[in-house]
């Protein structure tokens, strides 16, 4: 075992002591030291209850023979972070959340892992983790929140944002506004549309590295304790066969998530997060072959932001499961997951139930809930979250009003100074301009709240939250701060919009965008880890990894 490094021979007499002052007894020492790694905090509303699942876990883990030692590492509430500096910190926030468990699990010897997420950053940052570690692991959330209710409809978080729009127009009163803050969060969970936290831990179940229902199942059900207690014995059958998360994480295993995520409708951050994940595990995953999988893939499930539906609903109608069921002829079944072979898991599957997961049949479209883009404005690919677009915006063609930052696209929103027909761009959000990528809800949700989302495309070399609906296209890479085409646009020039071609193209010649002087880019932050970031990060299109 690993742990023998820190409690096996005279030798390590001193480090046995240690472990003696934590209250371990001889019969623990004896056992597999498993690492339950727990992003639990009192900011995050996705976050407040871990204490719980981390605990369930540990008595998982001690009921199969394990010893448990709780450990911690960092997160960031998304939207508390929304709209001012402080998303700067979010996606940044990945790669600290990666090194950080890998240096207590290495530093400590852990012999497996339960890895306790639930948000946005913090998943993909512990299974970047995970597959750099190679030692067993496995992935339990906290779950989703459940929806709040008002005047007899189901809302979420994405409802308030979205409320400032309806707000700034006259349409809410502050009443009425009050009421709403009131009655949108109502409890503990990853919020609960199919925003990035929920996609990406519902991807976790078709990647293979959580047990099913690990999206799903709602952090105050009773369940989501059980299914923590299970994922704890679990990881002593993982570790007893060792089966490690690059024997998980393969290319097949990123093509059945990235088929449950095109059938889902999920995030645009997941192509993100999954390219990352990719890098760190060696695995070849182009962002061309994403949109191989997604033009076979019918798009199935409609979530908020895209429908009134939210995850509990998808939990009733079967989970993931049910999802992977009716795409099952499109996946590697054959691929290991901690539950056994994929397979299996879709076989045991009941299947779907009503109209929140479609049938095969009848699809909300033929083709995947996410598209990548090209073009002269972005050579290197953009993304869009199609299953939120209007129909008659997934063609669109308009003159551009160009903004160097998501602070001037808002203050014009606000002021009501953008027409139907426009195409908003927003530039230097980038990984490096931003620094940082900052997730841009205000402005997509103030273009909502004032009826514009189907009428009004944005495009941005920044990125969107899952909140986000409308002709809203992100990841435009390369970035305006590396030089990228975004950077020479100027107001009036004509941006062509074609979904179903996959087409971002702006009408100007290649010699006139060569020809537009752009000017030498200043990064923004001289000091501090965001100034380490900007220095290190690379493009969108490669997952905004670090270089070493």
């Amino acid at each position: 075992m690993r742990s023998d490094l820190i409690k096996r021979g005279i030798e390590r007499a001193p480090h046995r002591a240690l472990l003696r002052a934590l209250g371990c007894t001889d019969s623990e020492m004896e056992q597999p030291f498993i690492g339950v790694v727990n992003s639990f905090s009192e900011v995050i509303p996705g976050h407040t209850h871990l204490r719980l699942i981390a605990q369930a876990v540990k008595d998982g883990v001690r009921s199969a023979g394990g010893t448990p030692f709780e450990v911690n590492t960092i997160g960031v509430c998304d939207g508390l972070a929304m709209g001012h500096a402080g998303m700067c910190y979010s996606l940044p926030s990945r790669e600290l959340i990666a090194d950080s468990v890998e240096v207590v699990v290495r530093a400590h010897s852990f012999d497996a892992l339960v890895l306790v997420p639930n948000c946005d950053k913090i998943i993909p940052g512990m299974l970047m983790a995970a597959v750099r570690l190679n030692i067993p692991a496995i992935v339990v959330s906290g779950g989703p929140m459940l929806a709040g209710r008002w005047q007899g409809e189901a809302i979420d978080l994405s409802t308030m944002f979205e409320a400032v729009g309806k707000a700034v127009r006259g349409d809410l009163s502050p009443k009425e506004l009050a009421r709403l803050e009131e009655a949108a969060c109502p409890g503990c969970g990853s919020c609960a549309g199919m925003f990035t936290a929920n996609t990406m831990n519902c991807l976790t179940e078709a990647l293979g590295m959580a047990l099913p229902g690990n999206g799903t199942i709602p952090a105050a059900d009773a369940r989501r304790i059980r299914l923590a207690k299970e994922a704890g014995r679990r990881i002593m059958t993982l570790l007893q066969d060792n089966v490690c998360p690059r024997d998980i994480v393969t290319r097949d295993a990123l093509h059945n998530t990235f088929t449950a995520d095109m059938a889902l409708g999920g995030s645009t951050n997941s192509i993100l997060h999954l390219m990352a994940l990719a890098h760190e595990a060696g695995v070849d995953f182009p962002l061309e072959a994403i949109n191989k999988v997604s033009q076979v893939t019918p798009h199935l499930c409609k979530i908020s932001p895209a429908s009134h539906y939210h995850v509990e609903d998808l939990d009733q109608a079967g989970g993931i499961p049910a999802v992977m069921r009716e795409v099952r002829d499109l996946l590697r079944l054959d691929a290991v997951t901690v539950a056994g072979k994929l397979g299996e898991t879709v076989e045991r599957s009941s299947g779907r139930w009503g109209e929140v997961i479609r049938p095969r049949s009848e699809p909300y479209s033929p083709t995947g809930g996410l598209t990548i883009l090209w073009g002269n404005v972005a050579p290197e690919g953009a993304v869009v979250k199609s299953a939120a677009v209007a129909p008659q915006m997934r063609r669109h063609s308009g003159p551009a009003r160009v903004f160097d930052s998501e602070e001037a696209a808002t203050a014009s929103i606000t002021a009501r100074a953008i027409k139907p027909g426009e195409v908003v761009v927003i530039r230097y959000e980038g990984p490096r301009g931003g620094p940082g990528m900052r997730e841009m809800l205000a402005p997509t949700s103030l273009l909502a709240g004032l009826g514009l989302d189907d009428k009004v495309a944005l495009i941005t070399d920044g990125r969107f939250s899952g909140a986000t609906r409308g002709s809203a296209i992100g990841h435009l890479s390369p970035e305006a701060a590396a030089g990228g085409p975004i950077a020479a646009l100027k107001n009036g020039d004509i941006v062509d919009i074609d979904i179903p071609a996959q087409r971002l193209e702006v009408r100007l010649s290649e010699a006139e965008l060569k020809r537009r002087v752009v000017p030498p880019f200043t990064l923004r932050v001289n000091e501090g880890y965001l100034l380490r970031y900007a220095q290190r990060v690379t493009s969108a299109s490669r997952g905004a990894v670090l270089t070493v």
